[in-house]
């Protein structure tokens, strides 16, 4: 059992939204984001989910691919990615992290190898965007062995027919991807949210965390009325480039304070 189980289960409990907070590993450097995760827990974030950079990000939009960029030629690494995770844990023993990426990285290091050493650094999972349920044969069951949870992607394209392929071998929570398109871009209705939501939960049976294009806290509390987590990204990563560390965990705060109010 991961982190997130306990999690998930606390905020259920209490009829609330939990908070899912982006960032990249890496961007601009390891420091600051060593910093931006311990800020985030402490602002209220209850999953945080590190970005791995990667050099063709295809679901991801200009600012995390940007973010990417500037990790990628910042030297970080897979490896650098866990010395990160393992650093937070020093710290902050309870908070599950999900590494967000690309398959590339984790079939460069060996799926094995990867995931030994992700449960070593003490990191809770992974979702990988861009391997499908007909090839992720090998890296989820690697994932599992070590007792890490594989989070796979729903989207609004999903059909009743896929969908049960989707969610079967997931754990930890389904992401549900609110939008066509690119990480923050658009925003989705948050009636056909609400609907999907009630679908992905039911055919899954895990919490379903929405995301792509959650912007601002009054988003965050729409999004927590109906989903059992709301994800931000790029509006965290985007402050953060612009504002610095203070700024972004500013705003980390509200939009926590807003998901785990929102039904109130």
């Amino acid at each position: 059992m991961t982190r997130l189980t306990p999690t998930f289960d606390r905020l259920a409990q209490t009829n609330t939204a939990g908070f899912v907070a982006y960032v990249m590993a890496g961007d601009p450097d390891a420091d600051t984001t060593l910093s931006m995760m311990r800020g985030l827990a402490d602002s209220g974030a209850d999953v945080i989910e590190l970005g791995v950079p990667f050099t063709d990000p295809m679901a991801d939009g200009p600012t995390i691919q940007r973010a990417a960029i500037r990790a990628l030629e910042g030297g970080m690494t897979l490896k650098g990615v866990l010395d990160l995770v393992r650093r937070f844990r020093e710290t902050h023993a309870d908070t599950p992290v999900v590494l967000m990426g690309y398959a590339n990285p984790f079939f460069s290091m060996g799926y094995a190898k990867a995931a030994e050493a992700m449960a070593e650094a003490g990191a809770d999972g992974v979702i990988c965007v861009d391997i499908p349920p007909e090839e992720d044969a090998e890296l989820r069951t690697a994932l599992h062995d070590r007792g890490l949870a594989f989070v796979r992607l729903a989207a609004p394209t999903t059909s009743d027919a896929r969908l049960p392929q989707v969610v079967t071998h997931a754990s930890g929570f389904v992401y549900y991807v609110s939008t066509t398109g690119v990480t923050g871009a658009g925003s989705g209705q948050t009636g056909d949210i609400a609907a999907a939501v009630a679908r992905v939960r039911k055919a899954s049976g895990l919490p379903v965390a929405v995301g792509f294009g959650v912007k601002t806290p009054e988003r965050a509390a729409e999004i927590g009325k109906v989903a059992d987590a709301v994800v931000v990204g790029s509006a965290i990563v985007d402050a953060l480039d612009k504002e610095g560390v203070d700024q972004a965990l500013h705003l980390a705060g509200q939009l926590a304070a807003a998901a785990h109010a929102a039904r109130d």
